[in-house]
Protein backbone atom coordinates (compact mmCIF):
# COMPACT_ATOMS: atom_id res chain seq x y z
CA UNK A 1 0.00 0.00 0.00
CA UNK A 2 2.78 2.42 1.01
CA UNK A 3 4.78 1.48 -2.08
CA UNK A 4 1.84 2.32 -4.35
CA UNK A 5 1.35 5.64 -2.56
CA UNK A 6 4.97 6.66 -3.09
CA UNK A 7 4.95 5.45 -6.70
CA UNK A 8 1.73 7.34 -7.48
CA UNK A 9 2.93 10.60 -5.93
CA UNK A 10 6.39 10.45 -7.51
CA UNK A 11 5.21 9.39 -10.98
CA UNK A 12 2.45 12.01 -11.10
CA UNK A 13 4.86 14.76 -10.08
CA UNK A 14 7.50 13.51 -12.53
CA UNK A 15 4.93 13.54 -15.32
CA UNK A 16 4.05 17.16 -14.57
CA UNK A 17 7.74 18.10 -14.49
CA UNK A 18 8.33 16.31 -17.80
CA UNK A 19 5.39 18.14 -19.39
CA UNK A 20 6.79 21.48 -18.20
CA UNK A 21 10.28 20.67 -19.51
CA UNK A 22 8.92 19.53 -22.87
CA UNK A 23 6.88 22.72 -23.18
CA UNK A 24 10.03 24.74 -22.45
CA UNK A 25 12.19 22.85 -24.95
CA UNK A 26 9.42 22.93 -27.55
CA UNK A 27 9.16 26.70 -27.12
CA UNK A 28 12.91 27.06 -27.69
CA UNK A 29 12.66 24.88 -30.81
CA UNK A 30 9.85 27.07 -32.14
CA UNK A 31 11.95 30.19 -31.64
CA UNK A 32 14.86 28.59 -33.47
CA UNK A 33 12.66 27.50 -36.38
CA UNK A 34 11.12 30.95 -36.83
CA UNK A 35 14.18 32.04 -38.82
CA UNK A 36 13.33 29.52 -41.57
CA UNK A 37 9.58 30.06 -41.51
CA UNK A 38 8.36 31.30 -44.87
CA UNK A 39 11.75 31.09 -46.61
CA UNK A 40 10.39 28.15 -48.61
CA UNK A 41 6.84 27.85 -49.90
CA UNK A 42 6.50 24.42 -48.25
CA UNK A 43 7.77 25.40 -44.80
CA UNK A 44 4.70 27.02 -43.32
CA UNK A 45 3.35 27.18 -39.79
CA UNK A 46 1.73 23.73 -39.88
CA UNK A 47 4.98 22.14 -41.12
CA UNK A 48 6.98 23.92 -38.44
CA UNK A 49 4.60 22.84 -35.67
CA UNK A 50 4.65 19.25 -36.95
CA UNK A 51 8.46 19.28 -36.99
CA UNK A 52 8.65 20.57 -33.41
CA UNK A 53 6.07 17.99 -32.26
CA UNK A 54 8.10 15.18 -33.85
CA UNK A 55 11.23 16.27 -31.98
CA UNK A 56 9.52 16.12 -28.56
CA UNK A 57 9.99 12.33 -28.09
CA UNK A 58 13.76 12.79 -28.50
CA UNK A 59 13.69 15.52 -25.87
CA UNK A 60 11.59 13.28 -23.61
CA UNK A 61 14.17 10.48 -23.87
CA UNK A 62 16.91 12.83 -22.67
CA UNK A 63 14.79 14.60 -20.04
CA UNK A 64 13.11 11.61 -18.39
CA UNK A 65 15.92 10.90 -15.86
CA UNK A 66 16.05 14.58 -14.86
CA UNK A 67 12.24 14.74 -14.67
CA UNK A 68 12.27 11.69 -12.39
CA UNK A 69 14.90 13.31 -10.16
CA UNK A 70 13.08 16.65 -9.89
CA UNK A 71 9.71 14.92 -9.46
CA UNK A 72 11.08 12.75 -6.64
CA UNK A 73 12.64 15.75 -4.90
CA UNK A 74 9.40 17.71 -5.20
CA UNK A 75 7.22 14.83 -3.93
CA UNK A 76 9.50 13.94 -1.02
CA UNK A 77 10.03 17.59 -0.04
CA UNK A 78 6.27 18.15 0.00
CA UNK A 79 5.74 15.04 2.15
CA UNK A 80 8.52 16.20 4.46
CA UNK A 81 6.98 19.67 4.86
CA UNK A 82 3.62 18.08 5.68
CA UNK A 83 5.38 15.79 8.22
CA UNK A 84 4.32 12.65 6.34
CA UNK A 85 7.93 11.44 6.08
CA UNK A 86 8.45 12.14 9.80
CA UNK A 87 5.42 10.04 10.75
CA UNK A 88 6.49 7.21 8.46
CA UNK A 89 10.03 7.24 9.85
CA UNK A 90 8.66 7.20 13.41
CA UNK A 91 6.49 4.21 12.42
CA UNK A 92 9.58 2.24 11.44
CA UNK A 93 10.17 3.19 7.77
CA UNK A 94 13.91 3.07 7.11
CA UNK A 95 15.67 4.93 4.34
CA UNK A 96 16.51 1.56 2.80
CA UNK A 97 12.79 0.75 2.55
CA UNK A 98 12.12 4.25 1.23
CA UNK A 99 14.80 3.71 -1.41
CA UNK A 100 13.01 0.50 -2.41
CA UNK A 101 9.71 2.34 -2.80
CA UNK A 102 11.35 5.08 -4.84
CA UNK A 103 13.17 2.43 -6.87
CA UNK A 104 9.83 0.93 -7.95
CA UNK A 105 8.78 4.31 -9.35
CA UNK A 106 12.26 4.60 -10.86
CA UNK A 107 11.83 1.26 -12.60
CA UNK A 108 8.68 2.59 -14.27
CA UNK A 109 10.54 5.70 -15.43
CA UNK A 110 13.40 3.50 -16.66
CA UNK A 111 11.03 1.35 -18.72
CA UNK A 112 9.41 4.44 -20.23
CA UNK A 113 12.88 5.84 -21.01
CA UNK A 114 13.85 2.58 -22.70
CA UNK A 115 10.62 2.58 -24.71
CA UNK A 116 11.19 6.14 -25.90
CA UNK A 117 14.81 5.42 -26.78
CA UNK A 118 14.10 2.24 -28.74
CA UNK A 119 10.55 2.41 -30.07
CA UNK A 120 9.59 6.05 -30.46
CA UNK A 121 12.39 8.64 -30.58
CA UNK A 122 14.51 7.10 -33.42
CA UNK A 123 11.53 7.02 -35.79
CA UNK A 124 10.09 10.42 -34.89
CA UNK A 125 13.57 11.94 -35.19
CA UNK A 126 13.96 10.49 -38.68
CA UNK A 127 10.48 11.66 -39.65
CA UNK A 128 11.19 15.16 -38.30
CA UNK A 129 14.43 15.48 -40.26
CA UNK A 130 12.80 14.16 -43.43
CA UNK A 131 9.88 16.59 -43.08
CA UNK A 132 12.15 19.59 -42.54
CA UNK A 133 14.45 18.61 -45.38
CA UNK A 134 11.53 18.17 -47.77
CA UNK A 135 10.00 21.48 -46.73
CA UNK A 136 13.16 23.60 -46.85
CA UNK A 137 15.16 22.03 -49.71
CA UNK A 138 14.74 20.56 -53.17
CA UNK A 139 16.79 17.55 -52.11
CA UNK A 140 15.07 14.24 -51.45
CA UNK A 141 17.03 11.74 -49.35
CA UNK A 142 16.70 8.35 -47.72
CA UNK A 143 18.99 6.08 -45.74
CA UNK A 144 19.25 2.37 -46.64
CA UNK A 145 21.60 -0.46 -45.79
CA UNK A 146 23.60 0.56 -48.88
CA UNK A 147 24.13 4.07 -47.44
CA UNK A 148 22.53 7.45 -48.06
CA UNK A 149 20.68 8.01 -51.33
CA UNK A 150 20.20 11.64 -52.28
CA UNK A 151 18.35 13.10 -55.27
CA UNK A 152 19.80 16.39 -56.47
CA UNK A 153 18.03 17.74 -59.57
CA UNK A 154 18.91 15.22 -62.35
CA UNK A 155 21.49 13.37 -60.26
CA UNK A 156 21.27 10.54 -57.75
CA UNK A 157 24.05 10.30 -55.17
CA UNK A 158 24.92 7.24 -53.10
CA UNK A 159 27.07 7.98 -50.01
CA UNK A 160 28.37 5.06 -47.98
CA UNK A 161 29.33 7.09 -44.93
CA UNK A 162 29.60 10.65 -43.59
CA UNK A 163 32.41 11.44 -41.15
CA UNK A 164 31.84 13.73 -38.12
CA UNK A 165 33.52 16.57 -40.06
CA UNK A 166 30.97 16.01 -42.90
CA UNK A 167 33.41 14.47 -45.37
CA UNK A 168 31.79 11.98 -47.79
CA UNK A 169 33.28 8.51 -48.09
CA UNK A 170 32.86 6.08 -50.99
CA UNK A 171 30.31 8.01 -53.01
CA UNK A 172 28.79 7.42 -56.43
CA UNK A 173 27.09 10.08 -58.53
CA UNK A 174 24.65 9.01 -61.26
CA UNK A 175 23.91 11.84 -63.72
CA UNK A 176 20.83 11.77 -65.97
CA UNK A 177 19.69 14.06 -68.76
CA UNK A 178 16.27 15.68 -69.09
CA UNK A 179 14.93 12.49 -70.74
CA UNK A 180 16.12 10.45 -67.73
CA UNK A 181 18.90 8.74 -69.70
CA UNK A 182 22.04 7.86 -67.73
CA UNK A 183 24.89 10.08 -69.00
CA UNK A 184 27.70 9.43 -66.53
CA UNK A 185 28.74 7.70 -63.32
CA UNK A 186 31.33 9.12 -60.97
CA UNK A 187 32.95 7.06 -58.23
CA UNK A 188 35.13 8.78 -55.62
CA UNK A 189 36.87 7.62 -52.47
CA UNK A 190 36.24 10.88 -50.64
CA UNK A 191 34.44 14.20 -51.03
CA UNK A 192 35.44 17.34 -49.10
CA UNK A 193 33.34 20.50 -49.03
CA UNK A 194 35.21 23.45 -50.58
CA UNK A 195 32.51 26.08 -50.07
CA UNK A 196 30.04 27.79 -52.42
CA UNK A 197 28.22 24.50 -53.11
CA UNK A 198 31.38 22.86 -54.46
CA UNK A 199 32.93 19.57 -53.40
CA UNK A 200 36.45 18.32 -54.06
CA UNK A 201 36.42 14.64 -55.02
CA UNK A 202 39.56 12.48 -54.68
CA UNK A 203 40.50 9.29 -56.60
CA UNK A 204 37.71 9.66 -59.12
CA UNK A 205 36.62 7.13 -61.74
CA UNK A 206 34.46 8.88 -64.33
CA UNK A 207 32.45 6.77 -66.78
CA UNK A 208 30.72 8.68 -69.59
CA UNK A 209 28.09 7.10 -71.81
CA UNK A 210 28.06 8.19 -75.44
CA UNK A 211 25.54 6.16 -77.38
CA UNK A 212 26.69 2.55 -77.22
CA UNK A 213 30.13 3.53 -75.94
CA UNK A 214 31.36 3.86 -72.36
CA UNK A 215 34.42 6.05 -71.82
CA UNK A 216 36.37 5.49 -68.58
CA UNK A 217 38.59 8.21 -67.17
CA UNK A 218 40.57 8.17 -63.91
CA UNK A 219 41.30 11.46 -62.17
CA UNK A 220 43.27 12.13 -58.97
CA UNK A 221 40.83 14.93 -58.11
CA UNK A 222 37.86 16.79 -59.56
CA UNK A 223 35.21 19.28 -58.51
CA UNK A 224 31.51 18.57 -58.12
CA UNK A 225 28.80 21.25 -58.01
CA UNK A 226 25.82 20.35 -55.84
CA UNK A 227 23.23 21.99 -53.62
CA UNK A 228 24.24 19.41 -51.02
CA UNK A 229 26.00 21.16 -48.12
CA UNK A 230 27.36 20.11 -44.70
CA UNK A 231 24.29 21.70 -43.08
CA UNK A 232 22.00 19.47 -45.14
CA UNK A 233 24.16 16.45 -44.32
CA UNK A 234 23.76 17.17 -40.62
CA UNK A 235 20.00 16.99 -41.17
CA UNK A 236 20.26 13.78 -43.16
CA UNK A 237 22.38 11.92 -40.65
CA UNK A 238 20.81 11.08 -37.28
CA UNK A 239 23.32 11.43 -34.45
CA UNK A 240 24.28 8.14 -32.72
CA UNK A 241 22.56 9.15 -29.47
CA UNK A 242 19.21 9.25 -31.31
CA UNK A 243 19.59 5.86 -33.02
CA UNK A 244 18.06 2.68 -31.60
CA UNK A 245 20.31 0.05 -30.01
CA UNK A 246 19.54 -2.40 -32.82
CA UNK A 247 20.54 0.10 -35.52
CA UNK A 248 23.63 1.06 -33.55
CA UNK A 249 24.67 -2.58 -33.27
CA UNK A 250 24.27 -3.11 -37.02
CA UNK A 251 26.16 0.07 -37.83
CA UNK A 252 28.99 -0.81 -35.44
CA UNK A 253 29.38 -4.18 -37.19
CA UNK A 254 29.41 -2.38 -40.53
CA UNK A 255 32.16 0.01 -39.38
CA UNK A 256 34.26 -2.82 -37.99
CA UNK A 257 33.95 -4.83 -41.19
CA UNK A 258 35.26 -1.80 -43.08
CA UNK A 259 38.03 -1.16 -40.51
CA UNK A 260 36.61 2.21 -39.47
CA UNK A 261 36.51 3.88 -36.06
CA UNK A 262 33.37 2.86 -34.15
CA UNK A 263 34.08 4.13 -30.62
CA UNK A 264 31.51 6.94 -30.71
CA UNK A 265 28.79 4.54 -31.79
CA UNK A 266 29.82 1.97 -29.18
CA UNK A 267 29.55 4.61 -26.44
CA UNK A 268 26.09 5.55 -27.71
CA UNK A 269 25.15 1.85 -27.78
CA UNK A 270 26.07 1.25 -24.13
CA UNK A 271 24.48 4.53 -23.11
CA UNK A 272 21.17 3.06 -24.29
CA UNK A 273 21.35 0.63 -21.37
CA UNK A 274 22.82 3.00 -18.77
CA UNK A 275 20.36 5.84 -19.43
CA UNK A 276 17.34 3.95 -18.00
CA UNK A 277 19.49 2.84 -15.06
CA UNK A 278 20.50 6.46 -14.51
CA UNK A 279 16.83 7.36 -14.02
CA UNK A 280 16.57 4.94 -11.09
CA UNK A 281 19.87 6.03 -9.55
CA UNK A 282 19.06 9.74 -9.78
CA UNK A 283 15.65 9.23 -8.18
CA UNK A 284 17.25 7.33 -5.29
CA UNK A 285 19.85 10.10 -5.04
CA UNK A 286 16.99 12.55 -4.36
CA UNK A 287 16.03 10.79 -1.11
CA UNK A 288 18.71 12.25 1.23
CA UNK A 289 17.87 15.78 0.02
CA UNK A 290 14.10 15.34 -0.13
CA UNK A 291 13.63 14.00 3.41
CA UNK A 292 15.57 16.82 5.10
CA UNK A 293 13.66 19.11 7.40
CA UNK A 294 11.87 22.16 6.08
CA UNK A 295 14.53 24.37 7.76
CA UNK A 296 17.10 23.10 5.20
CA UNK A 297 15.10 24.63 2.36
CA UNK A 298 11.57 24.53 0.99
CA UNK A 299 10.18 22.91 -2.12
CA UNK A 300 11.56 25.68 -4.34
CA UNK A 301 15.08 25.14 -3.04
CA UNK A 302 14.77 21.40 -3.63
CA UNK A 303 13.63 22.00 -7.21
CA UNK A 304 16.66 24.21 -7.87
CA UNK A 305 18.87 21.54 -6.31
CA UNK A 306 17.30 18.88 -8.53
CA UNK A 307 17.88 20.97 -11.65
CA UNK A 308 21.53 21.51 -10.67
CA UNK A 309 22.07 17.79 -10.02
CA UNK A 310 20.41 16.90 -13.31
CA UNK A 311 22.56 19.40 -15.22
CA UNK A 312 25.69 18.14 -13.46
CA UNK A 313 24.89 14.53 -14.37
CA UNK A 314 24.15 15.43 -17.99
CA UNK A 315 27.40 17.39 -18.20
CA UNK A 316 29.32 14.50 -16.61
CA UNK A 317 27.85 12.06 -19.13
CA UNK A 318 28.89 14.25 -22.07
CA UNK A 319 32.31 14.89 -20.54
CA UNK A 320 33.09 11.21 -20.02
CA UNK A 321 31.87 10.37 -23.52
CA UNK A 322 34.18 12.94 -25.12
CA UNK A 323 37.14 12.16 -22.87
CA UNK A 324 36.68 8.44 -23.50
CA UNK A 325 36.49 9.09 -27.23
CA UNK A 326 39.67 11.18 -27.17
CA UNK A 327 41.62 8.74 -25.01
CA UNK A 328 40.18 5.60 -26.64
CA UNK A 329 38.74 4.27 -23.38
CA UNK A 330 36.57 1.14 -23.54
CA UNK A 331 33.06 2.21 -24.56
CA UNK A 332 31.53 0.40 -21.58
CA UNK A 333 33.67 2.50 -19.20
CA UNK A 334 32.92 5.81 -20.94
CA UNK A 335 29.17 5.17 -20.91
CA UNK A 336 28.87 3.59 -17.48
CA UNK A 337 31.32 5.50 -15.30
CA UNK A 338 28.98 8.48 -14.58
CA UNK A 339 26.22 6.11 -13.45
CA UNK A 340 28.66 4.19 -11.24
CA UNK A 341 29.91 7.42 -9.63
CA UNK A 342 26.38 8.71 -8.99
CA UNK A 343 25.38 5.30 -7.57
CA UNK A 344 28.31 5.43 -5.13
CA UNK A 345 27.41 9.00 -4.11
CA UNK A 346 23.74 8.03 -3.61
CA UNK A 347 24.68 5.01 -1.47
CA UNK A 348 27.07 7.08 0.66
CA UNK A 349 24.48 9.82 1.22
CA UNK A 350 21.81 7.26 2.16
CA UNK A 351 24.10 5.63 4.72
CA UNK A 352 25.00 9.03 6.15
CA UNK A 353 21.37 10.12 6.38
CA UNK A 354 20.37 6.82 8.01
CA UNK A 355 22.93 7.31 10.76
CA UNK A 356 21.58 10.73 11.71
Amino acid sequence: MLMRYFAREILLTSLLVLAALLALFGFFDLIRELDDLGKNTNYRLNAMLTFVALTLPSHAYVLLPAAGLIGTLFALARMSEQSEITVMRASGLSLRQLALHVGVAGAVVALVTLAFGELIAPYTEEAAKALRLKATSSIVAREFRSGFWVKDDHSFINIQDVTPDTALLNLKIYDFDAAFRLTSIRRADKGTYAGSNQWTLSNVELTRFDGDRAILQKLPASTWDSVLTPDILSVLKIVPERMSAMNLRSYIDHLRENHQQSTRYEIAFWSKFFSPLAAVVMMVLAIPFGVQSARSGGVGAKLILGILIGLAFNFAGRLFSHVGLLNDWPALVSAGLPVVIVSAVAAALLVRAEKR
